[in-house]
């Protein structure tokens, strides 16, 4: 049994080369051998997003706080508010993060194979970002 206190590890920032804005990575739990699931939550700072990117096994977004934005390559932006739980398949491309105005949090549980959970590819261009969804308040 392994117990991790809250507060007992330290937060990041999100880097750069991932990430456009502000963005908090505290992390929840960690795969041990022979499990391969990690968990995180995160908060995005408004405008703040991630860069496009893959899971090699999928991932599980529960969102916990404030309104956000999702979009799978080739689809529409959607909004996503507390208590929305979001899969994104293996393999599919898509980005996350806050609206324009307001902070999102949402906690991110993904499994990693041969080593790394995440296959990250170019940034989410401002004009990607702002693009009009149905409802233009949440952007």
């Amino acid at each position: 049994m392994d117990i991790k206190k809250s507060g007992s590890q330290p937060s990041a920032k999100g880097p750069s080369e991932y990430f456009t804005g502000t963005v908090r990575i505290d992390p929840l739990f960690e795969a041990h051998d022979p499990a391969r699931t990690s968990g995180a939550s995160v908060t995005f700072e408004p405008g703040a997003r991630t860069a496009w990117h893959t899971h090699p096994l999928g991932q599980t977004l529960i969102v916990t706080a404030g309104c956000g934005l999702i979009q799978r390559w080739g689809g529409s932006i959607e909004q996503i508010q507390p208590g929305d739980t979001i899969w994104i398949s293996p393999g599919e491309k898509h980005w996350h993060g806050a609206t324009a105005t307001t902070a999102m949090t949402h906690i991110a549980i993904q499994e990693w194979l041969d080593g790394k959970p995440v296959d990250w590819t170019e940034k989410v261009s401002d004009e990607q970002y702002h693009k009009r969804s149905p409802d233009p308040k949440f952007l």
